[in-house]
């Protein structure tokens, strides 16, 4: 499972022209599955997204997470995150889950956020052809793969 999370000032989703989802200050996570991923997957990057330490203090420290700060979490689905470009031109998806059980995890995924952090995470929709609006702050950009634990 891999996670990019970006620290956003606000952010939405749009299907077909209207907006289906939007948050405010927090962060946007981009998720795609492997084919070996599991539920144990989801809890872990859960756990880590929830309390990433990347939102400034006074201090202008990145000591804060998005629920010591309140913030929002904004969850889209992107099976591309597992492309493998190491021949040719033409990404590979191979390694990627396949819809039924990517389907299955995100929504276990989204379940472990919104357990862990009530009210405040929203969604995307699975599947469908999006149009991402943000706006980054700072920018913060972190990648994170529950199969190297970084």
């Amino acid at each position: 499972m891999r996670v990019v999370v970006q620290r956003v000032v606000n952010a939405s989703v749009h299907v077909n022209t209207k907006k289906v989802s939007s948050i405010k200050k927090g962060l946007l996570v981009f998720v795609g599955f492997e084919i070996n991923d599991n539920i144990v997957d989801c809890d872990w990057i859960a756990n880590k997204i929830l309390n990433l330490r990347i939102f400034s203090n006074k201090e202008k420290n990145m000591e804060l997470s998005v629920k010591d700060v309140k913030g929002d979490v904004l969850i889209v689905s992107q099976f591309t995150l597992h492309a493998k470009t190491k021949k040719g031109n033409r990404p590979s998806f191979i390694k990627s889950a396949k819809s039924e059980l990517s389907k299955i995890l995100y929504d276990k995924f989204i379940l472990a956020m919104s357990e862990l952090y009530k009210n405040k995470i929203s969604q995307g929709i699975f599947g469908a052809d999006m149009k991402i609006r943000l706006e980054n702050d700072g920018p913060v950009t972190i990648i994170i793969d529950s199969k190297n634990k970084e």
